[in-house]
């Protein structure tokens, strides 16, 4: 069983392809790949935290597509995800913040915003975000990790926008080996 991370999926959102320079012609183009992308890595038996800004599809729309999506699906909610019974009940824990220990000492802070200091950032914990795209606000918040490092103050903050990560979600091991 492993456990993965992303967010901003933004299924059926036209405008998001242009916003984020995703590789995709169209909106139905982009749901299937990451709905293949995902199948393809994650099994019935893993866990993905989904860190918010699901779908501008319907809630029903929305639920459908969840529904086809491999392993166990926590939302942690973003800004523009609106839930009804439904959809709600497509995953199996829905929160706005929560905080997870992986292999019994890596503690994990997941919030959809990024948090510059978050909770045991001094130490060694992990806050995983997304939010912020690949736009100038995640260069913001890369500059107050840099300047934090430059402190001596280590901030171990990651983007997991699905955009940042080839639109499939990731480990955090894929995490670590890819920002050291």
């Amino acid at each position: 069983m492993s456990i993965f991370f992303t967010s901003d999926l933004h299924f059926g959102h036209q405008n998001i392809i242009r916003f984020d320079n995703r590789p995709f012609t169209s909106v139905a183009e982009m749901d299937v790949e990451i709905v293949r992308r995902w199948n393809a890595k994650v099994t019935d038996e893993d866990t993905v935290y989904i860190l918010g800004d699901i779908s501008w599809h319907n809630p029903q729309r929305t639920a459908a597509i969840i529904k086809s999506l491999k392993g166990h699906k926590i939302l942690i909610k973003g800004n523009h995800d609106r839930l009804n019974g439904e959809l709600r009940a497509c995953f199996e824990e829905v929160v706005d913040y929560k905080e997870i220990t992986l292999d019994g000492n890596k503690h994990i802070v997941l919030c959809h915003y990024p948090i510059v200091f978050f909770n045991r950032h001094h130490y060694g914990a992990y806050m995983l975000y997304g939010h912020v795209h690949n736009s100038h606000e995640w260069q913001m918040t890369e500059n107050y990790k840099y300047e934090l490092e430059q402190l001596d103050i280590k901030c171990n903050m990651f983007n997991v926008g699905c955009m940042v990560w080839n639109y499939e979600p990731v480990t955090l091991d894929e995490i670590l080996a890819k920002n050291n």
